[in-house]
């Protein structure tokens, strides 16, 4: 597969074969699925925490004699049909993440790249490097490129002024490598890719 390269300034700057194992897929939705599911159960935090009966500071002694009352049989006042009592079967501080196989996760990354290369939404850029890195200037290249909802994924090293002047236009993420994921790829309009970004997919493929 053949794809221009471009470049800040939104000039052609030459053509890049892609790798058909990895840009060619057919992608599958359900291993995106299953992949940005696992992405997201592992980042929730699970801190949500309800009392029990056994946390409730109460007293623990029986609210009134068992019988000749009248009234139903009740022992602690902790108990959580009563007011200011324990909840029943309410959340407890856990972890959310689970298993999935590396092969999956591997496949998915794939199918997330094949499917932006599929729909048109990937662009190449030859180097993330600007002598006058600023906000401003980087908007405009942005605006040259069509670029308004994109994931810019660098090499192992981002120009740290490339890096932070990108950092406050709204809607844009810019990510090294090492960052790439399926759920970021998919939450944004265009994938932008270094030709370094490229290589280390390739090797990282291999």
């Amino acid at each position: 597969m053949d794809i221009t390269i471009n470049s800040l300034s939104g000039k052609d700057a030459g053509k890049l074969t892609l790798s058909e194992e990895i840009f060619g897929l057919e992608p599958r939705e359900d291993i995106l699925q299953r992949v940005v599911r696992w992405q997201l159960a592992k980042r929730q935090q699970g801190t949500h925490q309800a009392k029990g009966r056994a946390d409730i500071q109460r007293t623990g002694a029986k609210m009134y004699k068992q019988k000749g009352t009248g009234r139903a049989r009740h022992s602690s006042a902790r108990a959580p049909q009563f007011r200011g009592g324990g909840k029943a079967h309410g959340p407890v501080a856990r972890s959310h993440e689970f298993d999935l196989p590396k092969k999956i996760r591997a496949l998915g990354l794939k199918h997330a790249l094949s499917a932006k290369a599929r729909a048109s939404s990937l662009i190449v850029l030859d180097d993330l490097a600007m002598a006058d890195a600023k906000t401003k200037a980087v908007v405009e290249s942005f605006a040259k490129l069509g670029l308004k909802n994109a994931l810019i994924i660098g090499g192992p090293e981002l120009d740290q002024g490339f890096s932070r002047a990108a950092r406050n236009i709204p809607n844009i993420d810019v990510l090294p490598i090492q960052g790439i994921n399926v759920y970021d790829i998919l939450r944004r309009g265009t994938l932008v890719l270094s030709k370094a970004a490229i290589e280390a997919l390739e090797e990282r493929f291999k």
